[in-house]
């Protein structure tokens, strides 16, 4: 089944309807809901942040007290974004903490998947569990390695010793190399494990895999981090709310018109599921929930003309099979975007891949009217396909256009090719 809705905003008339009331799941074509929601309510100056915090004294080296590192989800914060922080601390002169080293997750509720995510998704990178201490995506990078020794070593990124890794992989004389790398996510916890074969002229395999409980990955690394500094830490980490009488030490700032083209480009789950949760940050009660984001979202579908109870939303990324919206829906808030918030359209515009360039659509949209020219959101699940965007037509006119397509077995190439006809056609529009 399809459903197409298309709009010549130049002209503002509709071009094409076909099914558009249709509910159908949008895939990834959620995030053009929740990247639009963030626009609209927080603005591409809105600032992620990671911060430490105290609320002791320094005195000759020695910081009499704890501190606290708090985070609001800052999809992008990394490693060496920890180390920054550290540095921050180490200007400070400080060479030891007296007291305990606490993360405040406070900023959310504790439901680290979206709803109706699927159990056995997990490890996948592309499934992440979020947090408002998030570090490397909340992902661990393992890597297999044949040594100077001929002998297969597992590496991780970052280093710790947070990670029991067991390596049952063998090398054989002959035939294709096959790894399996996970993690015991039946059990929920990050013992990872490599398995498989490899042959004599195997020399590496890398591959990312979700992490179970990031923040308790965040505040370990952390411990490593500042002893690796030649900070001398008295106490453990834990877990604890900051309290209102704290001094910041320094922080991270991420703004979110410098990540939306990851969220929508890369069609980056985490990044989107960031942004319905910081809209809930900033806007409802704490802590902050996916359930009070979607609340904003009902805001938005409303401010477009539309009844939000005609639709439903489950999450940020399109991830849940639970969500389900229309091409109406889709294409009614591209509309809203470009024809009363222009500066905020030329953002989202920005953010979508292009046709035959970059992001999820740079293997496609190869014949020369689409090539470079599509700006649009892909989705895909299984059966689910989904398209939606802008494109200029050969007479000049800007067209806005939103495609469904579901309940389909077959590879879902074959439900691209027909969205890039689609578009194809619509370049050719008088």
């Amino acid at each position: 089944v399809a459903s197409v809705s298309a709009y010549n905003l130049t002209k503002d008339e509709p071009v094409y309807k076909k099914n558009e009331k249709l509910l159908l799941r949008p895939a990834s074509n959620m995030k053009v809901i929740s990247s639009s929601t963030m626009l609209y309510f927080l603005g591409p100056d809105y600032k992620y942040y990671t911060g430490i915090y105290s609320d002791g004294i320094i005195r000759n080296g020695t910081l009499y007290g704890d501190i606290y590192f708090y985070g609001n989800g800052d999809p992008s914060f990394s490693s060496s974004d920890l180390d920054s922080l550290i540095v921050m601390l180490k200007e400070k002169n400080v060479t030891e903490i007296t007291g305990n080293v606490y993360g405040d997750v406070s900023a959310y509720d504790s439901i680290f998947w979206g709803e109706g995510w699927m159990w056995d998704d997990d490890p996948s990178y592309y499934f992440p569990y979020f947090s408002p201490l998030i570090l490397n995506e909340s992902g661990v990078t393992v890597t297999l390695i044949k040594n100077e020794n001929e002998e297969l070593e597992v590496k991780t990124f970052p280093e710790s010793n947070y990670f029991k890794v067991v390596n049952l992989v063998n090398i054989k004389e002959e035939g294709r190399s096959r790894i399996n790398i996970t993690r015991d996510w039946l059990n929920r916890n990050n013992d990872i494990t490599v398995k498989g074969s490899v042959n004599k002229k195997f020399t590496k395999y890398s591959t990312t895999i979700s992490l179970f409980n990031p923040s308790d990955f965040f505040m370990f690394y952390t411990i490593e981090r500042l002893k690796a500094n030649g900070i001398r830490i008295n106490g453990n980490y834990s877990f604890k709310e900051r309290p209102e009488e704290i001094t910041e030490i320094g922080k991270i700032e991420s703004n979110f018109g410098d990540l939306i083209n990851v969220l929508n480009k890369e069609s980056d789950n985490l990044y989107a599921e960031a942004a319905l949760k910081a809209v809930a940050y900033e806007l409802k009660e704490k802590p902050a929930s996916s359930k009070k984001g979607t609340e904003l979202i009902d805001s938005l579908v409303t401010l477009i003309g539309l009844n939000p109870s005609n639709y439903y939303f489950a999450d940020g990324s399109g991830v849940s099979h639970y969500n389900l919206v229309s091409a109406e829906l889709l294409n009614s808030l591209l509309n809203y975007m470009y024809k009363y918030h222009p500066k905020l359209f030329e953002i989202l515009y920005n953010s979508f891949p292009i046709g035959g360039i970059d992001g999820t659509l740079r293997g496609r949209m190869k014949a020369d009217s689409v090539n470079g020219n599509v700006h649009a959101k892909t989705g895909t699940l299984s059966g689910v396909s989904t398209l939606s965007g802008y494109l200029t037509a050969t007479n000049g006119d800007l067209i806005s256009f939103s495609i469904l397509m579901q309940n389909f077995v077959e590879s879902s190439n074959i439900a691209r090719s027909y969205q890039d006809k689609i578009c194809e056609i619509l370049t050719e529009i008088k």
